[in-house]
Parts: structure tokens; sequence; C-alpha cells
């Protein structure tokens, strides 16, 4: 569905994107490309010195993705702000769902725009960021 800023209503949804499973060369990809090279994220023995399990996602993996449903539905360029709250870790195998909902309709610094409210979760319907952006409409 193409954006049309002049039709965006309150409950309008963001098409849901659902990413692979998180996966041991994701991590890896992601964390060459983002320059977040911890350990823990990579190094199975290093995660579990550390006291976890296994290695697990970076949070910055499940915000790009959350990013990435946003621009699917919004040109990036309308985007005036954009944050999340990290809420819990994201393992390896785990599916992560994207969706966003539009909240309100508001002006801000004299322009329209819309607050959309996100979400990044797991199968399990357990949230693992939720976050909101500011969306110009003009």
């Amino acid at each position: 569905m193409k954006f049309d800023a002049k039709k965006v209503k309150v409950g309008d949804t963001l098409r849901v994107l659902q990413p692979a499973p998180i996966s041991r060369t994701t991590l890896a990809l992601f964390a060459g490309a983002s320059g977040d090279h911890n350990p823990i994220h990579i190094d199975i023995d290093f995660a579990q010195q550390a006291g976890m399990k296994d290695v697990f996602a970076q949070g910055m993996l499940s915000m790009a993705y959350l990013a990435r449903a946003l621009t699917q539905w919004v040109p990036q360029r309308r985007i005036l702000s954009y944050g999340v709250r990290f809420a819990t870790i994201t393992q390896v195998g785990d599916r992560v769902q994207c969706s966003g909902k539009v909240v309100e309709k508001l002006i801000f610094w004299n322009r329209p725009c819309a607050r959309i409210e996100l979400i990044a979760a797991k199968r399990s319907g357990e949230v693992t960021l939720a976050g909101e952006a500011l969306v110009a409409l003009d």
C-alpha cells in the first residue's frame, strides 16, 4: 500500500514485518555491519562465562527490523523522530514480529504529524522492544 499522508488516520496499522528467525549468521553479519563486536553476541564461550545460556541478538538488530517495518510504510524523509525501549533479550532461534499503529494525529512545530506506536515481539507475544515514531504528514 502506497503511503498517502492525507489519508492517514488514528488506528491505521503498518504491515507486519516478520524477518527470518535470529541465527548465529545474522548476529555475525549484523556485528560486521553495525560495528557492534561485543563478544556476548557472537562468542558462545564468552556468553556462557557471563552467565548466559547462549549468545543473543544485539538490541539494535531488533531496532533495525522495527525501523524497516516503519520505512516500508512511510518514506524515511518523513520520519521526524524514532526511539525505542529495550524490554527483553532476543535469543538465537527467536522470530521477531514488528508492528505499528497510528495512535495520534497532532501538530508539532506547526506541522501536521502522526505518532506511531511500534512493537517488536517474539512469537510468544513477549515484547522485546516498544517505541514510537513521529511522522510528518505535510
